[in-house]
């Protein structure tokens, strides 16, 4: 965050709410009546967008009108918790076979041949 954004934030921003990654959303406390508010998020470490999770995420792109501080969030059983994108940390996917995972993989039993013109 920058101090621009920090000055702004203060002069100009209405705390909405803050998630379980302590991520801290914003809105303008004065909005023109021609336009929309604006919506912002100060992000807690490195700004990266997939930290954002799926109910915020709505509001931030005005998908809801009321943010989920507001309004009642229903979890279903099958939903999983929020993660950030892991590419290129030592949490990302990395399946059998993958360098990445040792490179080794369970040997196959299919017949194999070879093609030769």
């Amino acid at each position: 965050m920058t101090i621009t954004t920090r000055l702004f934030s203060l002069l100009h921003g209405k705390l909405v709410g803050t998630d379980q990654f302590g991520n801290r959303y914003f809105k303008e406390k004065r909005t023109p009546k021609n336009r929309r508010e604006k919506r912002w998020v100060i992000y807690h470490g490195k700004a990266e967008a997939s930290k954002i999770p799926a109910q915020w995420h709505g509001w931030m792109h005005y998908t809801f009108d009321k943010p989920p501080t507001e309004r009642t969030v229903l979890h279903y059983p099958w939903e999983k918790q929020h993660q950030p994108n892991l590419t290129g940390t030592k949490g990302a996917y990395a399946p059998d076979g993958s360098l990445l995972a040792g490179g080794k993989h369970a040997p196959t039993t299919a017949d194999y041949e070879p093609w030769r013109p």
